[in-house]
């Protein structure tokens, strides 16, 4: 009695193994390599840049700035969202608006306190004018 064949059936009535080329994990032949579309690569360089400062890919960095998140109670965020209406502008606008004005303020206030603590540590000393205007007290 014949042995049936070991290979994949094709159908059930047809008792012949499929051929080699149809099997999912048969090797490939050596000339199907992939060909590299150079003319849809250049044009894809082309849309995406190098370097693009505002990508957003990493999920780390926005360009060369950081994301901070900001938790406010409900009645802060409410006044927030009041007065960026008014303004036209989004909240989150308006948060780094007001952000960068204080941070702005707070770099000059900490300049003009280190100046007057550099002008307090020369040797000069200033009389108030007219001080030695007036007739010398007798003792």
């Amino acid at each position: 009695m014949p042995l049936p064949s070991l290979g994949r059936l094709g159908s059930r009535t047809n008792l012949k193994a499929d051929p080699p080329g149809r099997h999912r994990n048969a090797a490939k032949p050596v000339g199907d390599e992939v060909v590299e579309d150079k003319e849809l690569t250049s044009y894809l360089a082309a849309l995406a840049p190098d370097a693009d400062p505002e990508s957003t890919g990493t999920g780390k960095r926005f360009g060369e700035a950081q994301v901070y998140q900001v938790r406010m109670n409900l009645i802060a965020s409410q006044q927030l969202k009041e007065l960026a209406a008014e303004r036209d502008i989004s909240p989150q606008a308006l948060a780094m608006e007001w952000i960068l004005e204080r941070l702005s303020w707070e770099g000059q206030a900490s300049s003009a306190q280190n100046r007057r603590e550099s002008d307090a540590l020369t040797d000069e000393y200033s009389f108030p004018a007219g001080s030695f205007d007036g007739p010398l007290l007798p003792r």
